[in-house]
Protein backbone atom coordinates (compact mmCIF):
# COMPACT_ATOMS: atom_id res chain seq x y z
CA UNK A 1 0.00 0.00 0.00
CA UNK A 2 1.39 3.59 -0.96
CA UNK A 3 2.35 5.05 2.19
CA UNK A 4 0.53 8.29 1.62
CA UNK A 5 -2.45 6.01 1.64
CA UNK A 6 -2.51 5.50 5.23
CA UNK A 7 -4.61 4.95 8.13
CA UNK A 8 -4.69 8.53 8.85
CA UNK A 9 -4.99 9.79 5.91
CA UNK A 10 -8.51 8.17 4.96
CA UNK A 11 -9.54 9.08 8.21
CA UNK A 12 -9.26 12.21 7.56
CA UNK A 13 -11.12 11.69 4.48
CA UNK A 14 -13.83 10.22 5.83
CA UNK A 15 -14.64 12.82 8.44
CA UNK A 16 -14.40 15.27 5.28
CA UNK A 17 -16.86 13.55 3.63
CA UNK A 18 -19.05 12.56 6.39
CA UNK A 19 -19.32 16.30 6.81
CA UNK A 20 -20.07 16.67 3.35
CA UNK A 21 -22.61 13.48 3.49
CA UNK A 22 -23.74 15.14 7.16
CA UNK A 23 -24.63 18.59 4.16
CA UNK A 24 -26.49 16.76 2.51
CA UNK A 25 -28.50 14.40 4.12
CA UNK A 26 -29.72 17.76 6.14
CA UNK A 27 -30.85 18.96 2.95
CA UNK A 28 -32.90 16.09 1.25
CA UNK A 29 -33.95 15.49 5.37
CA UNK A 30 -35.64 19.52 5.27
CA UNK A 31 -36.79 19.04 2.07
CA UNK A 32 -38.49 15.70 2.07
CA UNK A 33 -38.57 14.28 5.21
CA UNK A 34 -39.82 17.28 7.56
CA UNK A 35 -43.25 17.71 5.22
CA UNK A 36 -44.94 14.34 6.16
CA UNK A 37 -43.26 14.61 9.85
CA UNK A 38 -45.33 18.08 10.27
CA UNK A 39 -48.27 16.03 8.74
CA UNK A 40 -48.30 13.45 11.27
CA UNK A 41 -47.49 16.27 14.11
CA UNK A 42 -50.64 17.83 12.98
CA UNK A 43 -52.96 14.30 13.28
CA UNK A 44 -51.52 13.77 16.66
CA UNK A 45 -52.65 17.16 17.70
CA UNK A 46 -56.04 16.63 16.22
CA UNK A 47 -56.71 13.37 17.83
CA UNK A 48 -55.88 15.01 21.28
CA UNK A 49 -57.77 18.28 20.92
CA UNK A 50 -61.16 17.44 22.05
CA UNK A 51 -59.26 15.94 25.23
CA UNK A 52 -57.69 18.79 25.65
CA UNK A 53 -60.68 20.95 25.19
CA UNK A 54 -62.09 18.69 28.00
CA UNK A 55 -59.25 19.20 30.26
CA UNK A 56 -59.43 23.31 29.42
CA UNK A 57 -63.24 23.78 29.85
CA UNK A 58 -62.74 21.65 33.21
CA UNK A 59 -59.36 24.03 34.39
CA UNK A 60 -61.64 27.24 33.14
CA UNK A 61 -63.82 26.62 36.08
CA UNK A 62 -61.76 25.49 38.55
CA UNK A 63 -59.69 28.98 38.13
CA UNK A 64 -62.82 30.86 38.46
CA UNK A 65 -63.23 29.26 42.10
CA UNK A 66 -58.94 29.04 42.60
CA UNK A 67 -57.92 32.35 41.37
CA UNK A 68 -54.14 31.14 42.95
CA UNK A 69 -54.06 27.84 41.06
CA UNK A 70 -54.78 29.67 37.43
CA UNK A 71 -51.52 31.69 38.44
CA UNK A 72 -49.72 28.78 38.97
CA UNK A 73 -51.15 26.74 35.70
CA UNK A 74 -50.28 30.54 33.90
CA UNK A 75 -46.82 30.07 34.93
CA UNK A 76 -46.22 26.39 34.53
CA UNK A 77 -47.33 27.23 30.79
CA UNK A 78 -45.00 30.07 29.76
CA UNK A 79 -41.95 27.23 31.28
CA UNK A 80 -43.21 24.88 28.38
CA UNK A 81 -43.48 27.68 25.81
CA UNK A 82 -39.91 28.51 26.73
CA UNK A 83 -38.92 25.18 25.43
CA UNK A 84 -36.90 24.06 21.81
CA UNK A 85 -39.69 24.56 19.32
CA UNK A 86 -39.93 22.85 15.64
CA UNK A 87 -38.46 25.39 14.18
CA UNK A 88 -35.49 24.27 16.17
CA UNK A 89 -35.85 20.92 16.11
CA UNK A 90 -36.18 20.63 12.09
CA UNK A 91 -33.40 23.45 11.75
CA UNK A 92 -30.28 23.55 13.56
CA UNK A 93 -31.39 20.17 15.80
CA UNK A 94 -31.11 18.64 12.69
CA UNK A 95 -28.84 19.94 10.99
CA UNK A 96 -26.62 19.04 13.76
CA UNK A 97 -28.16 15.07 14.29
CA UNK A 98 -26.89 15.11 10.48
CA UNK A 99 -23.59 16.32 10.37
CA UNK A 100 -22.70 14.33 13.64
CA UNK A 101 -23.89 11.30 12.27
CA UNK A 102 -22.41 12.04 9.25
CA UNK A 103 -19.15 12.40 10.80
CA UNK A 104 -19.26 9.31 12.69
CA UNK A 105 -20.40 7.05 9.28
CA UNK A 106 -17.48 8.71 7.39
CA UNK A 107 -15.47 8.12 10.04
CA UNK A 108 -15.62 4.56 10.14
CA UNK A 109 -16.33 4.25 6.86
CA UNK A 110 -12.24 5.57 6.08
CA UNK A 111 -11.01 3.50 8.96
CA UNK A 112 -12.81 0.23 7.10
CA UNK A 113 -11.42 1.64 3.86
CA UNK A 114 -8.03 1.90 4.82
CA UNK A 115 -8.52 -1.95 6.25
CA UNK A 116 -9.85 -3.12 2.39
CA UNK A 117 -6.82 -1.38 0.52
CA UNK A 118 -4.83 -4.78 -0.60
CA UNK A 119 -7.29 -7.58 1.14
CA UNK A 120 -9.81 -7.22 -1.63
CA UNK A 121 -8.93 -9.12 -4.48
CA UNK A 122 -6.76 -7.37 -7.33
CA UNK A 123 -9.07 -3.88 -6.50
CA UNK A 124 -7.49 -0.54 -6.41
CA UNK A 125 -7.92 1.28 -3.43
CA UNK A 126 -10.63 3.40 -5.65
CA UNK A 127 -12.88 0.53 -6.22
CA UNK A 128 -12.15 -1.12 -2.87
CA UNK A 129 -13.12 2.03 -1.03
CA UNK A 130 -16.23 2.00 -3.39
CA UNK A 131 -17.36 -1.69 -2.11
CA UNK A 132 -16.68 -0.49 1.33
CA UNK A 133 -18.85 2.45 1.54
CA UNK A 134 -21.66 0.47 -1.03
CA UNK A 135 -21.50 -2.13 1.67
CA UNK A 136 -21.89 -0.37 4.58
CA UNK A 137 -24.79 1.59 2.94
CA UNK A 138 -27.02 -1.96 2.43
CA UNK A 139 -25.85 -3.29 5.90
CA UNK A 140 -26.74 -0.70 7.80
CA UNK A 141 -29.18 1.31 6.31
CA UNK A 142 -31.54 -0.59 3.37
CA UNK A 143 -31.41 -4.30 4.80
CA UNK A 144 -32.69 -2.92 8.51
CA UNK A 145 -34.98 -0.25 6.74
CA UNK A 146 -36.78 -3.41 5.11
CA UNK A 147 -37.11 -5.49 8.35
CA UNK A 148 -38.04 -2.73 10.55
CA UNK A 149 -39.22 0.51 8.35
CA UNK A 150 -39.22 4.33 10.14
CA UNK A 151 -42.51 5.24 11.41
CA UNK A 152 -43.46 8.65 12.45
CA UNK A 153 -43.81 10.69 15.76
CA UNK A 154 -47.28 10.08 15.69
CA UNK A 155 -46.85 6.13 15.52
CA UNK A 156 -46.03 4.10 18.46
CA UNK A 157 -47.00 3.05 21.91
CA UNK A 158 -44.10 4.95 24.28
CA UNK A 159 -44.85 1.64 26.37
CA UNK A 160 -43.25 -0.42 23.72
CA UNK A 161 -40.44 2.25 22.83
CA UNK A 162 -37.61 0.58 24.27
CA UNK A 163 -38.42 -3.03 22.90
CA UNK A 164 -39.10 -1.42 19.25
CA UNK A 165 -35.17 -0.14 19.74
CA UNK A 166 -33.79 -3.22 21.16
CA UNK A 167 -34.93 -5.15 18.03
CA UNK A 168 -33.98 -2.69 15.83
CA UNK A 169 -30.65 -2.38 16.61
CA UNK A 170 -30.00 -5.97 17.32
CA UNK A 171 -31.31 -6.22 13.77
CA UNK A 172 -28.55 -3.54 12.92
CA UNK A 173 -25.81 -5.65 14.74
CA UNK A 174 -27.14 -9.00 13.17
CA UNK A 175 -26.65 -7.18 10.02
CA UNK A 176 -23.24 -5.96 10.23
CA UNK A 177 -21.73 -9.26 11.71
CA UNK A 178 -23.21 -11.20 8.65
CA UNK A 179 -21.54 -8.46 6.10
CA UNK A 180 -18.27 -8.99 7.96
CA UNK A 181 -18.65 -12.53 7.70
CA UNK A 182 -19.21 -12.44 4.14
CA UNK A 183 -16.78 -10.60 3.22
CA UNK A 184 -14.14 -12.53 5.26
CA UNK A 185 -15.61 -15.75 3.31
CA UNK A 186 -15.14 -13.84 -0.15
CA UNK A 187 -11.87 -13.23 0.79
CA UNK A 188 -11.11 -16.80 2.00
CA UNK A 189 -12.49 -17.88 -1.46
CA UNK A 190 -11.09 -15.81 -4.13
CA UNK A 191 -8.60 -18.35 -4.70
CA UNK A 192 -11.11 -20.35 -6.28
CA UNK A 193 -12.78 -17.57 -8.51
CA UNK A 194 -14.30 -14.45 -8.12
CA UNK A 195 -18.30 -15.29 -9.14
CA UNK A 196 -17.49 -18.45 -6.66
CA UNK A 197 -16.26 -16.21 -3.90
CA UNK A 198 -18.89 -13.38 -4.45
CA UNK A 199 -21.92 -15.64 -4.86
CA UNK A 200 -20.91 -17.96 -1.71
CA UNK A 201 -20.33 -14.68 0.53
CA UNK A 202 -24.17 -12.69 -1.02
CA UNK A 203 -25.89 -16.47 -0.18
CA UNK A 204 -24.18 -16.34 3.62
CA UNK A 205 -25.52 -12.92 4.21
CA UNK A 206 -28.76 -13.27 3.45
CA UNK A 207 -29.64 -16.99 5.10
CA UNK A 208 -27.96 -15.02 8.15
CA UNK A 209 -30.40 -12.12 7.56
CA UNK A 210 -33.38 -13.82 6.59
CA UNK A 211 -32.66 -16.43 9.62
CA UNK A 212 -32.62 -13.25 11.62
CA UNK A 213 -35.38 -11.05 10.24
CA UNK A 214 -37.75 -14.45 10.96
CA UNK A 215 -37.17 -15.05 14.88
CA UNK A 216 -37.24 -11.63 15.70
CA UNK A 217 -40.38 -10.16 16.71
CA UNK A 218 -42.25 -7.94 13.84
CA UNK A 219 -43.23 -4.17 15.03
CA UNK A 220 -46.81 -3.50 13.66
CA UNK A 221 -48.06 -0.43 15.64
CA UNK A 222 -49.90 2.02 13.01
CA UNK A 223 -53.33 2.26 13.76
CA UNK A 224 -55.70 1.32 10.78
CA UNK A 225 -56.85 5.02 10.58
CA UNK A 226 -53.11 7.08 10.06
CA UNK A 227 -53.13 8.46 6.50
CA UNK A 228 -51.02 5.36 4.15
CA UNK A 229 -49.69 8.54 1.93
CA UNK A 230 -48.01 10.43 4.97
CA UNK A 231 -46.49 7.10 6.46
CA UNK A 232 -44.85 6.31 2.62
CA UNK A 233 -43.99 9.72 2.10
CA UNK A 234 -41.88 9.32 5.83
CA UNK A 235 -40.69 6.43 5.23
CA UNK A 236 -39.28 6.68 1.69
CA UNK A 237 -37.68 10.33 2.88
CA UNK A 238 -36.35 8.72 6.06
CA UNK A 239 -34.13 6.37 3.21
CA UNK A 240 -33.71 8.88 0.67
CA UNK A 241 -31.85 10.89 4.21
CA UNK A 242 -29.57 7.98 4.52
CA UNK A 243 -28.51 7.56 1.15
CA UNK A 244 -27.93 11.09 0.28
CA UNK A 245 -25.88 10.77 3.23
CA UNK A 246 -24.04 7.80 2.07
CA UNK A 247 -24.04 9.05 -1.62
CA UNK A 248 -21.58 12.10 -0.17
CA UNK A 249 -19.67 9.85 1.73
CA UNK A 250 -19.13 7.72 -1.05
CA UNK A 251 -18.73 10.45 -3.69
CA UNK A 252 -16.34 12.66 -1.59
CA UNK A 253 -13.96 9.53 -0.01
CA UNK A 254 -13.56 7.90 -3.28
CA UNK A 255 -12.67 10.91 -4.64
CA UNK A 256 -9.95 12.26 -2.24
CA UNK A 257 -8.46 8.76 -2.38
CA UNK A 258 -8.29 9.00 -6.02
CA UNK A 259 -6.72 12.18 -5.70
CA UNK A 260 -4.12 10.63 -3.27
CA UNK A 261 -4.01 7.79 -5.53
CA UNK A 262 -3.16 9.88 -8.82
CA UNK A 263 -0.66 12.03 -6.67
CA UNK A 264 1.33 9.06 -5.33
CA UNK A 265 1.16 7.06 -8.73
CA UNK A 266 3.00 10.66 -10.06
CA UNK A 267 5.81 10.82 -7.19
CA UNK A 268 6.68 7.35 -8.36
CA UNK A 269 6.71 7.72 -11.92
CA UNK A 270 9.30 11.20 -11.24
CA UNK A 271 11.26 9.21 -8.85
CA UNK A 272 11.42 5.94 -11.51
CA UNK A 273 12.23 8.51 -14.63
CA UNK A 274 15.32 10.45 -12.07
CA UNK A 275 16.64 7.23 -11.40
CA UNK A 276 16.80 5.94 -14.94
CA UNK A 277 18.68 9.09 -15.97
Amino acid sequence: MPTSLTPRTFLVHGLVAGLVGGILAFVVAFAVGEPPIDDAIALEESASAPADAGAHSHEEGAAHSHGEEEGAAHSHGDDEAGGITRGQQAGPGLLTATVLFGLVAGGVAGIASAFAVGRLGGLRPVASTGVVVALAYLVYTVVPWVKYPPNPPAVGSGDTIGERTALYFGFVAVSLLAGVAAVLLVRALLARGPWLAVVSGVALYLVVVGVAAVVLAPIDEVPDSFPANTLYSFRIGALATSTAMWAGVALVLTGLTARTWRARQADELRRARAAAL
